[in-house]
């Protein structure tokens, strides 16, 4: 009887063959499938063009892959989008990807989408209650606020998000799901929206944008029902050596809190969702907040 190697098995064989031993031991974990849509994440110092002999090594391999692309380190803009180059396959960037039972149409062009965060969805699913109000401040696609209506009992998740792209697709995927009675899309810029319509509606509100996470967490908090709930906030932290990141994170975070005037706060929990560079960790703070 034949030995099934498993798909990063199988894919560390290819970047060998097609890379040598060396590049593929930095590239061979940086390849994601979204749908039928496989992804390489470039290394620094690379140029795409290395890639493609093991992106049609990839369509060879793996029968329900349609097109291969690489992506470019770093996302950018307001948007978070990653800017991608096409290698192998057909040349189309929309597909339709299955997480936890549901289903996203995504342009991996026009909406940043990352299956690394496919346990952190479900995590934090696991967590809401029966009759919670949510509010996700970057909603992307829909991938978060999706995964709670269908495997948690909110009364109402508000998604909101400022790409006009990420806002069609999550509209789209909201009826795909058929959580229309429970995820409400929002256009627009998450601030704005709380500022103008959202203050004091919910009692847990995610944060999954770490780059802005900080500035705008005084408006997580206003959106909060009676000052108190629970944020979920996504930090990139750097930690030098002997530092600790989950140190360094509760303590941006408790300075932040401190400064827009929170009285009692507790982290719940926290967990190193990836990394995403040398010594860089991205970090998830599950934090109970009681402002006044």
């Amino acid at each position: 009887m034949g030995v099934t190697l498993s798909r990063g098995k199988i894919l560390r064989k290819l970047a060998s063959e097609t890379l040598g031993e060396e590049l593929a031991s930095k590239l061979w974990g940086r390849i994601e499938f979204v749908g039928d849509i496989a992804l390489i994440r470039i290394p620094p110092g690379i140029e795409a063009d290395a890639l493609k002999q093991l992106a049609e090594r990839i369509l060879e391999e793996f029968k329900y892959v349609k097109s291969v692309w690489g992506g470019h380190p770093g996302v950018q803009g307001e948007y978070r989008l990653r800017k991608y180059v096409h290698l192998a396959g057909e040349p189309r960037s929309e597909t339709v990807y299955k997480e936890h039972g549901c289903l996203f149409k995504v342009d991996i062009t026009k909406v940043y989408v990352s299956p690394v965060l496919g346990y952190e969805h479900k995590r934090v699913a696991g967590l809401v209650r029966p009759g919670e109000v949510v509010l996700n401040m970057y909603a992307g696609a829909g991938l978060f606020s999706i995964i709670i209506a269908k495997h948690s009992r909110p009364s109402k998740v508000y998604s909101v998000d400022i790409n006009p792209d990420a806002y069609k697709y999550m509209v789209e995927n909201v009826r795909l799901n058929k959580v229309e009675g429970v995820v409400e899309p929002i256009l627009g810029d998450a601030v704005r929206v709380i500022q103008e319509r959202l203050a004091g509606s919910s009692d847990r509100v995610l944060m999954p944008y770490p780059d802005i996470a900080l500035d705008h967490l005084p408006y997580a908090i206003m959106a909060l029902r009676d000052g108190r709930g629970v944020v979920h906030v996504y930090l990139h932290v750097k930690a030098a050596k002997g530092e600790d990141h989950f140190e360094k994170a509760a303590s941006l975070l408790s300075r932040r809190l401190g400064e827009i005037g929170v009285q009692w706060f507790n982290v719940a929990n926290k967990r190193v969702v990836r990394m995403v560079g040398p010594r860089v960790y991205q970090v998830v703070l599950d934090v109970e907040v009681k402002s006044f």
